[in-house]
């Protein structure tokens, strides 16, 4: 029986993996690497922790000037907007001043003061964004905006590498970027549907799910990860609600399929913080 390649790479604070079978262990092992380059080359492009990425440039100048970016940013900051939409505003990019302020930015979480965290309030939401077709250029409404693509960044680049795969023409792989998203297409090795399972929050209780996947994407999102124990032993998650502020408490993990690994990366996280959302068609939820 032939055998299945996997290959690795860190990369968006992560652990990265492509499983692929199909062709010579030499070519499967070239088509990997080349797919995990573009997961590198993405988070170049798209992390606000690189000072030389466009979401860097556009968070350093896009308050005095418009930032001119590439087709490839504009089409996926459109594609925000239009999930932000979408999910009511459950998902949002441009939460980054409070992701600051809650200090989970290269931090473990801490609670800020009432004042810190208006002030920060006040540079977020959709009105910050300003986009120009006509120019493919991004502008920040306030000095103190920024743009954190961390919810929705993950999806893309691993969507983004099994398209490329695809266009090599592998057609039976599963690629991952840590536990929180999944893209699988065809089958594996055997001719069985890639088996995942969706981890319980509690590391000693046994999975929520296992699923069977076939030319679909798996996005899970918790609160637990980076997250503190507040003043009342409350535990308070990186996954800030947009509607106040503050980490959400309405759920503590959301799983999501559908075909495209950028959605269903932006669904998780909106239904965690929004769990009653109704899901668009071609979208479901793993309970």
């Amino acid at each position: 029986m032939p055998e299945t390649v996997t290959v690795a790479t860190e990369a968006m604070a992560t652990r990265f993996e492509v499983a692929l079978h199909g062709a010579a262990e030499a070519t499967l092992r070239a088509a990997a690497e080349e797919a995990l380059a573009e997961i590198t080359r993405l988070e170049g492009m798209l992390s606000l922790y690189q000072p030389t990425s466009e979401i860097a440039h556009i968070n350093t100048h896009g308050a005095q000037e418009p930032v001119p970016v590439s087709p490839e940013v504009f089409a996926l900051l459109e594609q925000c907007i239009a999930l932000g939409e979408q999910t009511r505003g459950a998902f949002d990019i441009t939460l980054a001043p409070l992701m600051r302020c809650w200090r989970f930015m290269n931090d473990t979480g801490g609670a800020p003061s009432e004042t810190d965290l208006a002030e920060a309030r006040a540079h977020c939401g959709w009105p910050q964004l300003r986009l120009s077709p006509e120019q493919t250029s991004v502008q920040l409404a306030t000095e103190g905006a920024m743009l954190d693509l961390g919810s929705v960044g993950k999806g893309y680049a691993l969507e983004q590498a099994a398209a490329l795969l695809q266009e090599n023409e592998f057609e039976n792989f599963l690629i991952h970027g840590g536990t929180s998203t999944v893209c699988a297409r065809g089958v594996q090795v055997d001719g069985a549907p890639w088996r995942i399972a969706v981890e319980h929050p509690d590391t000693d209780q046994p999975p929520l799910s296992i699923l069977d996947l076939q030319n679909e994407s798996l996005s899970v999102s918790g609160i637990g990860g980076k997250s503190f124990i507040d003043e009342y032993g409350v535990e308070q998650g990186h996954v800030i609600d947009p509607r106040t502020g503050r980490p959400t408490q309405a759920a503590r993990v959301a799983a999501v399929v559908c075909h495209s690994a950028t959605v269903s990366d932006a669904w998780a996280t909106a239904l965690l913080v929004a769990p009653d959302l109704e899901l668009p068609e071609g979208l479901r939820i793993i309970s």
